[in-house]
């Protein structure tokens, strides 16, 4: 029990992006299964699941991985650059499922859930080298 305490606290920050990740994917999908038979495209339910995946991500991310304590204006910076990167991320998403389910015809819930794994990964190197990443002092 005590190694794997120590192997929490050394990765600690990868452990709860990944449980994090892994729980805003849940959210995406749950969303995007309940929106997508009112839908003929994927377009709009991928793009709202997106959106209430993000402000989940984000409160998240700050709070529970990366453990950030900035207020005003770096607060306002670090919110600006995590939503800048889910954008390009969310136009990734889109843009994975438009082409592998609307133009070539996969089947769209496979598709979702390989999406979801890419944009996971992209999102974590953007906020742990850009959106949170520790300044070091001069």
């Amino acid at each position: 029990m005590e190694r794997i305490k120590l192997l929490y606290q050394r990765y600690r920050e990868l452990v709860n992006y990944l449980f994090f990740g892994v729980l805003t994917t849940v959210v995406n999908y749950v969303i995007y299964l309940v929106l997508a038979p009112f839908f003929t495209l994927t377009t709009v339910p991928t793009v709202t699941a997106w959106i209430l995946s993000v402000l989940f991500a984000y409160l998240t991310n700050r709070r529970y991985v990366f453990c950030s304590h900035s207020s005003g204006r770096d607060a306002l910076k670090e919110a600006g650059g995590f939503f800048a990167a889910r954008i390009m991320s969310g136009l990734l998403d889109v843009a994975i499922m438009w082409v592998f389910v609307d133009l070539v015809g996969f089947n769209d819930l496979v598709i979702k859930l390989m999406s979801n794994v890419v944009v996971v990964v992209f999102n974590y190197i953007a906020s742990k080298m850009v959106v949170f990443s520790k300044k070091k002092s001069k």
